[in-house]
């Protein structure tokens, strides 16, 4: 991929403004419960700041409705922790739009926190004339809310087509180094793990996948559904018997390691008694709720051979003690290997958190980490591959 880089660009002067994904989860007087988002926006803003440059940040926050600003729309919190991280005052500015207020709001080495942009009218659609607007606000537009990155919107990339310079930021620029390198240029064997509750939500992944790894490893309910489609009897477990075909046509294109020893129980619950048992021995009161032990270590085995590795979902009910050692067998090992490894999800750094678990990279994208696993090609990359020469 061919970009432009913040991090290569003399600032100094310039009017920098950068996309960030600040959309952090708030508790119900909302407060911030985790400010990782936050903190990954840091570089970026810094680097603009020490250049000397008048920097004007902004991000979406929740499901606001265009034109209709309610409080708990509002920046303002994010606004306190950037200052408290930054050490330096952060003014959040309103009416921003027009652009009248920003010319004395941010002068060169200062920043100003502009209002949610998902509330102005024409930010999802994409609207031509607010992008051609926005850009003007700019020397130098920055995309670097890598979650956002599968998204055609106005400060997403409408003002990428309009603005003097259009350039990934260091978290953007990360994230698609890391993919690069898993995806498109790996070591081998690559391998890849994909689990969660449907194969539905994740069938142009599998199929992508099929294409480009040398083991790939299922998990959760999507394991399930793999397992009725090699003829085993999974009781009363989670699956798509629909897409069974559609796990087929995987399997023959892509070597799919199943387990032969599943954990089970009669219920999904934090009380239920866990069973470990050979998956021919499943019956059909039982649900499989994690793989064995002996299935874990086949699988860390595959993994500790592996030159990359792409995680995305755990592989059992983590969250619950008696079905969580396979995810964290399977988390060690690839603390363990020696790869390249590569991490992606809500529940995937959750299970990396809950383990302490290390690997290579982790993605804080959800969609536009799933997307770029399928092979689609991002709407931030095509701007900025655009916009690469000029």
């Amino acid at each position: 991929m061919n970009f432009k880089k913040l991090t290569d660009l003399n600032v100094s002067a310039k009017r920098v403004f950068i996309r960030a994904d600040l959309n952090v989860p708030q508790d119900e007087h909302g407060a911030i419960t985790d400010d990782t988002r936050i903190r990954a926006a840091l570089p970026g803003i810094r680097y603009a700041l020490a250049g000397g440059a008048a920097v004007m940040v902004t991000s979406h926050l929740g499901r606001p409705t265009e034109g209709e600003f309610k409080a708990e729309d509002s920046l303002a919190p994010i606004a306190v922790r950037l200052a408290e991280l930054l050490g330096r005052p952060v003014p959040l500015v309103q009416n921003w739009v027009d652009g009248a207020d920003l010319a004395d709001a941010v002068k060169p080495g200062e920043i100003v926190l502009l209002e949610n942009c998902r509330v102005n009218k024409g930010e999802k659609k994409n609207d031509d004339a607010l992008a051609q607007k926005l850009a003007k606000l700019c020397d130098i537009w920055v995309h670097d809310a890598f979650g956002t990155a599968h998204r055609a919107e106005v400060t997403t990339y409408g003002m990428g087509k309009y603005a003097p310079v259009a350039c990934a930021g260091p978290c953007l620029a990360a994230e698609l180094d890391a993919l690069t390198r898993a995806l498109a240029k790996p070591a081998h064997p690559l391998v890849a793990i994909v689990a969660g509750s449907k194969v539905s939500t994740k069938l142009t992944v599998l199929e992508s996948l099929a294409d480009k790894v040398d083991q790939l490893i299922v998990g959760g309910g999507i394991a399930n559904t793999f397992l009725l489609a090699a003829g085993k009897k999974i009781g009363k477990s989670l699956a798509e018997p629909d897409l069974v075909e559609a796990a087929r046509r995987v399997m023959q294109k892509v070597s799919v390691p199943l387990p032969a020893e599943v954990v089970c129980a009669k219920a999904l619950s934090a009380t239920a008694v866990a069973t470990v048992k050979s998956i021919d021995d499943v019956t059909d009161d039982d649900m499989i709720l994690d793989i064995g032990p002996m299935a874990a270590q086949e699988l860390s085995r595959i993994v500790a051979q592996a030159g990359t590795i792409v995680w995305n979902g755990p592989v059992g009910v983590f969250e619950i003690e008696q079905f969580s050692c396979g995810t964290k067998t399977l988390a060690h090992a690839i603390a363990d290997s020696k790869a390249f490894s590569l991490a992606g999800g809500g529940d995937t750094i959750a299970a990396i958190n809950a383990f302490g678990t290390k690997v290579s990279y982790i993605s804080t994208a959800g969609g536009a980490f799933l997307e770029f696993l399928e092979g689609k090609k991002l709407p931030a990359v095509e701007i900025l591959e655009q916009r690469a020469d000029s």
